[in-house]
């Protein structure tokens, strides 16, 4: 049977490296908006992202002000953790150091640092987004 994760569960595992998809509603008659992201988290609670600042992702998640954030283990056992939250801080243009955070996270030091150089010069937004609710399920028992 599926459960729950604990608090510390959730934690460990949303620290870990994980591809999130991204929700955000869309006024414009489309369904919602649904990406792929890379993301850090923190104990504290705060989910940072750092897209394009002029993108449709970028542009909804202003409008909309809240997101919904998915983030799963795709290979048996399954688990996964949904965020539903509240945008609490925008920053345009993103600082270089938490767009080298988030790419290092995922490529590595070398490779972090190569993907942030070949995109200076691009607008970005990193955006801090506050839990309101948390859905966790995990298979592994």
């Amino acid at each position: 049977m599926p459960r729950a994760f604990s608090e510390t569960e959730r934690q460990d595992f949303l620290a870990a490296k994980h591809v999130a998809v991204l929700s955000v509603a869309a006024p414009d008659g489309r369904p919602p908006s649904a990406a792929p992201i890379w993301y850090d988290y923190t104990p504290d609670g705060v989910i940072r992202i750092s897209t394009g600042a002029n993108s449709r992702k970028a542009r909804l998640i202003e409008a909309a002000g809240r997101v919904t954030l998915t983030v799963q283990r795709e290979e048996p056992p399954y688990q996964y953790v949904i965020v539903e939250g509240t945008v609490v801080a925008s920053q345009k243009p993103a600082p270089r150091q938490a767009r080298e955070e988030l790419a290092i996270r995922y490529l590595g030091t070398d490779g972090g640092r190569a993907f942030v150089d070949a995109m200076d010069g691009s607008d970005s937004v990193l955006l801090s987004i506050r839990p309101d609710r948390w859905i966790t399920q995990d298979y592994s028992a």
